[in-house]
Order: structure tokens, then sequence, then C-alpha cells
């Protein structure tokens, strides 16, 4: 990312408060450069996950994991979110509970390759 994440993350979270929905940073990372989960809970069992990735121009962006084998079921979205915590102690996960499931990201965000 381009600036820091901890700045991007307030970014993100006033985003999302200004639209009328819910964020919360889940679990800090490194602030200045930690790679991000952005979780987008539905309020109905369900949600989507989204993570960040590098595209061919060098710019961030993100990926749908959802739309691959992780699928939106919430405690699957969760418990992969805690596996890459688990293994990355500069993740970010940031939570939005939307019942639109808007993501409020202002970057690309592409469909993970299943």
């Amino acid at each position: 990312m381009e600036m820091k994440t901890d700045l991007w993350a307030g970014a993100l979270i006033r985003r999302v408060e200004i639209n009328g929905a819910f964020a919360t940073v889940a679990r800090r990372g490194d602030p200045d450069g930690g790679d991000v989960l952005v979780k987008v809970a539905t309020l109905d069992g369900k949600a989507r996950l989204y993570g960040t990735a590098l595209a061919p121009s060098g710019e961030t962006m993100f990926l749908d994991l959802s739309t691959g084998s992780l699928g939106d079921d919430e405690k699957a979205v969760d418990a992969y979110a805690e596996r890459r915590a688990k293994v990355d102690p500069d993740l970010w996960v940031i939570e939005i509970e939307d019942k639109q499931g808007r993501h409020f990201l202002t970057e690309k965000v592409d469909r993970a390759k299943p």
C-alpha cells in the first residue's frame, strides 16, 4: 500500500461509518505495511473476505477470497482469517458489518482464482 496501513485502515473505517455501517479493527498488525484482510459480514451468518494483492501494474488491489473454495460461510471466513494471523504477525483484519454486503474499498477488487 502506498500509505501506512494504520492510516489506510482508519480511512476505511471512516468511509464505512459515514455510509451508516459499522467497522472495527479486529486485529492490528504492522502499522507501516502489514497485509490486510477485510471481512464483510451481512449479519445473517454469511460473510465475504477480501485480501490484499499486487496488481500487474504494481498497485495494491483486493481479491475477493470468498469466490474460491472459501465460500461465504462466516465461520469458514473467520477460521481462514485466524489461520492467516497465526503465520503472519503483521496481518490486519478489518471487520465490517453491513446488511447490504458493501466492502467500501476504493481499490480495485477482483475475483480470486479458484
